[in-house]
């Protein structure tokens, strides 16, 4: 018996017991070489939902404590889980033919609806051609430490550099294509192209205390850079090394501490610090680490002139400088 080829498509997410659940569509819009119920749900599987976290990183040593891989998505790859995953609703030679027929414009549309997944509702959809996809697994205590961490790619240097604020439809901002949590610790971002930069930002939410801490347990050191009490700016000279308290480890030593701050002038600490006065001292702005090799400035950035050509002139040749 013949096998009706759309028939077959609608009816393969029952065949995956293991693959990714199906996203149920609210609209299909009947052009499309397969349902668009089906569609999202390849879709998905194309960027590895529902693929065991083995087969992205085979051995553990592979992505040790605080580390990034940086990695490109092979398309061959990909087009092959699709293959087998639309493959598992065939019964006969007849069957596979039609699919191998209908496969090409099957993974055009898959190619058109990966860059749409994550489209905001109302916006206008993205067209043009696809390119490659990269992205990063990142293995860190920031990643359980921060949910909501932020992930932002450029393709070019964005203005500002580190400080900077770039809303997504900037120019130079890249899509993402999938952002998600693997683990507790683990977090996995695929982007639409290859960003040349990569900022991971803590979340804005909220406000955060604290100091520059290093070492673990027994060993742990602190440091804190005083801000002027007036215009919040940090105070030349080094920082300041936070005391802790004798026999507890971690415990801040608050009267030493504001003995120290009092010392530096413009901290507002030589007339005691109450506790709004020490809020402004230990709070921190979200921590942005930049990836990549940002550009260069040019030349005419980097060497300013301050003498004109004709006053050069003028004394080298004019008056003997030279």
């Amino acid at each position: 018996m013949r096998v009706d080829g759309t028939r077959l498509l609608m009816e393969l997410p029952l065949a995956l017991a293991e693959a990714p659940p199906p996203v149920v569509a609210t609209t299909d819009d009947g052009t499309g070489a397969i349902p668009a119920e089906l569609r999202q749900w390849l879709v998905r599987l194309r960027l590895l939902e529902g693929v065991p976290f083995a087969y992205l990183v085979a051995d553990s040593e592979l992505l040790p404590e605080e580390s990034i891989r940086w990695f490109y998505v092979d398309r061959r790859w990909t087009d092959a889980l699709v293959q087998g995953a639309l493959a598992v609703g065939t019964v006969n030679s007849d069957d596979r033919t039609q699919l191998t027929a209908q496969y090409p414009a099957v993974r055009d549309e898959l190619d058109r609806e990966e860059r749409n997944l994550r489209r905001a509702p109302g916006s206008d959809r993205y067209a043009g051609e696809t390119g490659p996809i990269s992205g990063f697994l990142l293995r860190s205590r920031a990643v359980s430490g921060w949910p909501a961490l932020h992930v932002r790619a450029f393709s070019i240097d964005p203005a500002g550099a580190d400080d900077a604020r770039v809303p997504e439809d900037a120019p130079g901002r890249m899509r993402l294509l999938r952002l998600e949590r693997l683990a507790p610790a683990v977090l996995l971002c695929l982007f639409d192209g290859v960003p040349t930069v990569v900022h991971l930002e803590e979340p804005r939410q909220g406000v955060q205390f604290g100091f520059d801490a290093t070492g673990e347990d027994d060993d742990v050191r602190a440091t804190l850079r005083p801000r002027n009490a007036t215009t919040f700016d940090y105070l030349p000279g080094p920082a300041i090394d936070v005391p802790f308290r004798a026999g507890a480890t971690g415990v801040v030593d608050i009267q030493e501490l504001e003995r120290r701050l009092a010392t530096r002038v413009g901290s507002g600490a030589a007339d005691g610090l109450d506790s709004a006065e020490y809020a402004l001292q230990l709070v921190r702005f979200p921590f942005r680490q930049v990836f990549g090799e940002p550009e260069e400035p040019p030349v005419v950035v980097v060497f300013r002139p301050t003498v004109s050509y004709a006053t050069m002139v003028d004394r080298v040749f004019h008056t003997g400088g030279g």
